[in-house]
């Protein structure tokens, strides 16, 4: 019984053979391109607010708005063949609202996205869930996979907070990720001992953000501004498992795979929100990285 669970399970995540009638998904019909889907997205969204601007920037070197981002994102994915009908979206971003905000716009733009992601911005679907989203790309199609942790900046330039929709108080932002510091900064300061509450599976996902950023305790505690630093620890402890799950998943890409990642960095409800990109490769049908796209992004 054990053996046919197992076989059952890997067959799951298994592609069609030839032969067999297609199950391509048309993710998203129509017939707009992509480029012009966020022209629509973008619309109704604020025109870029200059002070906003300048501060987002100079606290976060290379970020751009996500209006910008979207649009250089689809051009470029455009290029190779992506498009609205062949493209899935695989996420791995926080579960807090404001991380939807990034991933609403690329739902209008290629469809539903699968989700890999939980507290914090971590991939907590890993292989399993990478696997079951490789046979969920359309026949012939793409998977465009958007990754990693956020930071909120409030009007008056105070990281990890936000200003929220219907809230007085300006909030935590990542809450998530600023419990997992405060129980670093307990340990690193010689007070707090590393827990098991990893084991403690009604809060397993936050348990496995604090051990997994433990790594970097000492770059947190020597970091100029701790909570600018934050989002960069966390998106370099993600980045080790993105890339794991990838390698991994690879010999399961149809015709390519683009992975982005970087950090969300939400701003108050009536502004734009940023993105600062630190990865943008390609993947080409052998599961072989043949591009580094980045600098187009900048």
């Amino acid at each position: 019984a054990s053996l046919a669970l197992l076989a059952a399970s890997a067959s799951a995540f298994t592609t069609s053979p030839a032969g067999r009638v297609s199950t391509s998904l048309n993710i998203l019909a129509g017939t707009q391109s992509a480029q012009e889907r966020v022209a629509s997205v973008m619309e109704g969204r604020p025109e870029e607010n200059e002070a906003i601007d300048k501060l987002v920037k100079a606290n976060f070197p290379g970020a751009i708005s996500n209006k910008e981002m979207e649009s250089k994102v689809a051009s470029i994915l455009e290029a190779k063949g992506f498009t609205p009908a062949n493209t899935l979206l695989c996420t791995s971003l926080c579960c807090d609202e404001l991380a939807r905000n990034l991933e609403d716009d690329l739902n209008k733009v290629y469809g539903h996205n699968f989700n890999l992601g939980g507290l914090s911005g971590f991939p907590f679907a890993g292989n399993t869930g990478f696997g079951a989203m490789s046979a969920h790309v359309p026949d012939d199609g793409f998977c465009l996979l958007v990754h990693g942790p956020h930071v909120g900046i409030s009007k008056d330039g105070v990281i990890g907070k936000v200003e929220r929709s219907g809230i007085a108080l300006v909030d935590n932002c990542c809450g998530s990720a600023i419990a997992a510091s405060n129980y670093l900064k307990g340990i690193t300061d010689g007070g707090a001992k590393i827990t098991t509450k990893l084991q403690t599976f009604s809060d397993f996902q936050q348990g496995a953000v604090q051990e997994l950023i433990l790594p970097f305790g000492k770059r947190l505690a020597r970091a100029g501004e701790r909570m600018r630093e934050l989002p960069y620890a966390l998106y370099d402890s993600q980045e080790v498992m993105v890339t794991d799950i990838v390698n991994t998943g690879k010999g399961s890409i149809k015709q390519g795979l683009a992975v982005l990642g970087g950090i969300q960095i939400n701003t108050a409800p009536d502004q734009l929100d940023y993105f600062h990109p630190l990865r943008f490769d390609y993947y080409d049908s052998d599961g072989n990285l043949v591009e580094n796209m980045l600098p187009y992004l900048r």
